[in-house]
């Protein structure tokens, strides 16, 4: 069956100063997204749908797809910020991407199989990609109402970074490891006791157990959440157009089409190793435990 990898590549990378999609983290100059890529490939995914910015699509092709395009089809989708559901258009005001919901929105017209979506600048674990991928084989590419979808979680206390805060899509799951509910979490962080606190959408400072099941931005989908997102992101835009620095996340997307019992989706434990860049200082540790990992599973491999 042909299943789909969609990569949201198209951040800015504020926190880090650059764009750490395609930053090399190994000493021959592979980036994280090249580990991921060769997961999926191992996996069985048929086909990457890259979400890039216009601006550096030649040195993101260049350092990236072009090495991938004899082994899978490699397609592009532009992030912009003029690209909108109709009747809305764009401010002048506006300067930066909307969102995640939006990057997603964004490959509407590329994507007609059942698909995974990852960041680029995230290491998830070559186990987690034959998970996501054997769930993708088992959706069907037309679904009614509701809508089914998946999403690999991870412990939170194995995503956190040593150099600063971090933001988490926090997971509330039933006993039949549905997905009840997912809420940004901001400025989480772990205390001199050790404990773990951030920040919940109301701005609570909230203590999170170091086992809670947090979203990395690890899902599956059928090609028909495009409608249900586009309709998602035009509410958004009703609400918040005249906010410069307004996001439509798709984890608040993925919410309010629970919350409305409009898509049912199942969590995925994996026990992969997750690894991160957050912030300049984490690339020392995520190289070192990329080396360690390399050597009990080897990478680019024919």
């Amino acid at each position: 069956m042909e299943t789909t990898l969609l990569v949201l590549a198209a951040g800015m990378g504020s926190r880090y100063g650059g764009l750490k999609q395609i930053d090399a983290i190994s000493d021959d100059g592979k980036a994280i997204l090249d580990y991921s890529i060769d997961d999926a490939i191992r996996a069985g995914f048929t086909s990457i749908v890259f979400v890039i910015r216009k601006d550096f699509a030649e040195e993101f092709d260049a350092k990236i797809g072009a090495r991938y395009k004899s082994k899978l089809l490699i397609q592009y989708a532009h992030q912009s910020i003029g690209d909108l559901p109709e009747p809305y258009s764009c401010p002048e005001s506006r300067s930066k991407p909307w969102g995640t919901a939006q990057a997603i929105w964004a490959a509407r017209d590329l994507i007609h199989t059942p698909f995974a979506v990852i960041n680029a600048d995230d290491f998830y674990g070559r186990n987690a990609f034959k998970q996501m991928q054997k769930f993708c084989e088992t959706m069907p590419k037309e679904q009614s109402q509701p809508l089914f979808a998946g999403l690999a979680t991870y412990e939170l206390n194995h995503t956190l970074s040593e150099n600063g805060t971090v933001n988490r899509g926090v997971c509330t799951l039933n006993e039949a490891q549905q997905l009840v509910k997912i809420e940004e979490h901001t400025e989480i962080q772990v205390l001199e006791a050790q404990s773990i606190v951030g920040k919940n959408a109301s701005q609570q400072v909230t203590e999170l157990s170091p086992y809670t099941p947090v979203s990395m931005n690890f899902w599956a989908f059928s090609p028909n959440i495009f409608i249900f997102i586009e309709k998602y992101f035009a509410e958004f835009l009703e609400a918040h157009i005249d906010d410069p620095k307004s996001e439509c996340y798709l984890p608040d997307a993925i919410d309010a089409l629970i919350q409305s019992h409009t898509l049912n989706c199942k969590t995925i434990e994996t026990h992969s190793q997750w690894l991160g860049i957050t912030y300049p200082q984490d690339k020392v540790e995520v190289k070192k435990a990329l080396a360690e990992i390399t050597q009990k599973c080897p990478y680019f491999e024919d």
